[in-house]
């Protein structure tokens, strides 16, 4: 992943500084990723956060997201955040199962998390079963709504109470991406905020 230089590094400094000293914030787009949309570039762009690039985002494997994960949080200078959305929450989860890093991540903000039952996408996303549904063994945040295309409502709840999550619906924002009219999220940022406090 590179790194920030001039102005991005005032930008990270800035933001991080609202967040706590040091820390990192880690913005992992889901599938099909690249980490465009409505909020997470703004974010990244304005903001300092550093998007997670993987390998291949149209067909994503999941060992391969895995290592990615792991070395981006190893590299990280000192304490991370992760904001993750859709796919990359199902990441997150199986991450936090195997990685001996985990003590490294401060805290977790979940958008939306993909359900790969869903139909059509387990010969899409081959490899993403069984999701990972152990407690986290880090602070964290479900965000979701009941009107995603892959995901309904209890079913993100629930998932919510098996990772030890705080839940928190969004009535009607969608996946919370490109497609829901959120604009770069204020109220992301506020979730993420309280999140971190102790």
């Amino acid at each position: 992943m590179a790194g920030l230089s001039g102005a991005g590094q005032l930008a990270e400094h800035e933001a991080n500084a609202g967040l706590g000293q040091g820390l990192t914030v880690l913005l992992l787009p889901g599938w099909p990723g690249g980490g465009t949309g409505d909020w997470p570039e703004p974010w990244a762009q304005r903001d300092g956060c550093r998007v997670v690039e993987q390998n291949d985002w149209l067909r994503p494997r999941r060992g391969d997201w895995l290592a990615r994960l792991d070395e981006v949080v190893i590299d990280a200078p000192g304490p991370v955040v992760l904001v993750a959305h859709s796919l990359a929450c199902i990441l997150v989860a199986a991450w936090a199962s195997l990685s001996q890093h985990t003590g490294k991540v401060r805290a977790a903000l979940l958008v939306s998390p993909l359900d790969v039952a869903a139909c059509g996408l387990p010969e899409t996303l081959p490899g993403w079963q069984p999701i990972v549904r152990q407690p986290l063994p880090f602070r964290s945040m479900v965000v979701g709504s009941g009107h995603g295309p892959h995901g309904r409502v209890d079913w993100a709840q629930a998932l919510a109470r098996d990772w030890s999550a705080q839940w928190l619906g969004q009535g009607s924002a969608g996946h919370t991406t490109d497609d829901s009219s959120l604009g770069d999220w204020p109220q992301g940022h506020a979730l993420l905020r309280t999140l971190l406090k102790d």
